[in-house]
């Protein structure tokens, strides 16, 4: 999941294979004595907002990229207009699909678990879903019934729902199949910025502007209960790989991991003074990845709360970040522009 960057500036990017010069290496982590060695696969270079959204197949394969309200111009001389979605294969930064439907700016993108559909959201012209098929980058459905822009998306588990939050304050429920809307969830008095589905499915967690984090029953779209209350608003929520835990990230600066089953806070992140954008659990659930309005991105061992690397390269705040399913990948996306891949191992 990405949030809208408030950005209309008109520009053209460049996108460029960097150098084959090997990357320094920096030390990340004890679980199994090898460092990262972070990897920048292309940049693109253009006006802040260039890119409002980043997301990486589960398989590693392919990193989708939306870009705001500017033209983005691919090395190969490709352009990617307002309102589309460049597919990029991770093995040389090459294109694979634009995709053309929405009329403003992405917002949003998430890939399915089996990385064969993509879904992206757009903001407020827009206001809708489109749901992709990525082997050929055929539209498959357009879900409508948001009335503001759509700042978060997200797959269930098994593929077969898509939680989707807007800033007209409602967490919808898709039928990813037909594009049916099954439910819609109203309980928070501010913009949804965050949803992330419990990994059994069961559950659907969201994060507000109004500071609020509300736990659903996905079966029948019931407000089981509210977890916290943070004095800024929650910019993201994110189930652990076991579900264990929530990890919820706010404009207050803070980052805190809570146990879901009784709602104690475990742990806090500390040392941010630029505030963090974006969270990300590795897919093993042993490290959580934050992006930083320092322009820096930093993992953190879940154990204990160790800082173990901190990832340096953009010049704007992080506004995504995703791992593959593998823990073998991490790709970053900022409004300086650039979207960077980071070899982990």
């Amino acid at each position: 999941m990405g949030l809208a960057a408030a950005a209309l500036l008109l520009g053209l990017c460049l996108f460029s294979l960097l150098g084959r010069q090997k990357p320094p290496t920096l030390p990340i982590s004890e679980r199994n004595n090898q460092p990262i060695e972070p990897t920048p696969l292309y940049t693109c270079f253009g006006p802040l907002g260039g890119v409002n959204s980043v997301a990486l197949s589960p398989d590693g394969a392919l990193l989708a990229v939306g870009g705001g309200n500017v033209v983005m111009k691919l090395r190969d001389g490709t352009t990617v207009s307002k309102g589309e979605i460049a597919l990029l294969r991770t093995s040389d930064g090459s294109l694979l699909h634009t995709l053309r439907r929405h009329t403003w700016g992405i917002t949003s993108l998430a890939f399915s678990p089996d990385s064969a559909l993509l879904a992206s959201g757009s903001g407020d012209v827009d206001a809708t879903i489109r749901l992709w098929r990525v082997s050929d980058g055929a539209l498959l459905h357009t879900l409508k019934g948001h009335k503001s822009a759509v700042f978060c998306v997200s797959f269930s588990p098994d593929g077969a729902l898509l939680a989707s939050g807007s800033r007209d304050r409602t967490v919808k429920l898709w039928r990813v199949s037909d594009g049916t809307l099954l439910h819609t969830l109203k309980g928070h008095m501010g913009a949804v910025n965050s949803v992330s589905f419990s990994p059994d499915g069961s559950l659907l967690a969201s994060g507000s502007k109004d500071g609020t984090i509300l736990l659903w029953r996905v079966s029948d779209g019931a407000l089981m209960q509210p977890l916290a209350r943070h004095t800024g608003a929650v910019l993201g929520v994110l189930f652990s790989p076991d579900g264990v835990l929530l990890a919820l990230v706010s404009e207050d600066k803070t980052v805190q991991l809570w146990r879901v089953w009784d709602g104690v806070q475990l742990r806090t992140f500390a040392g941010y003074t630029d505030g963090v954008s974006r969270v990300f659990f590795s897919p093993d659930g042993a490290l959580l990845a934050l992006g930083s309005d320092d322009y820096t991105v930093n993992l953190w061992r879940v154990s204990d709360g160790a800082l173990l690397c901190t990832l340096k390269g953009h010049k704007g705040v992080i506004i995504d970040v995703s791992f593959s399913s593998d823990n073998a990948l991490l790709a970053s996306g900022s409004l300086d522009g650039t979207v960077k891949l980071w070899r982990m191992r």
